[in-house]
């Protein structure tokens, strides 16, 4: 609602520049999606590199939380 509301005082001020925003904008959309899909890519790949790194100190550390008289 902000950004409409920004959007009809740009449009008041300087409406060439309002009207160039709204034609713009979602041509800027599609050409930004394939740098977002690349960032979760990325970001998946970095998290399961972070899982596998850190596996070994999880079962080590679970290993060390046995309590002697349950033996668990």
């Amino acid at each position: 609602m902000l950004t409409f509301l920004l959007w009809l005082i740009l449009l008041m001020l300087c409406w060439p520049v309002a009207l160039l925003a709204l034609i713009l904008y979602p041509i800027v959309w599609i050409l930004m999606l394939p740098f977002r899909l690349v960032g979760v890519a990325v970001g998946g790949v970095f998290a399961l590199l972070s899982a596998a790194i850190m596996l070994p100190a999880r079962v080590f550390q679970r290993l060390g939380q046995t309590t002697p008289a349950t033996g668990r």
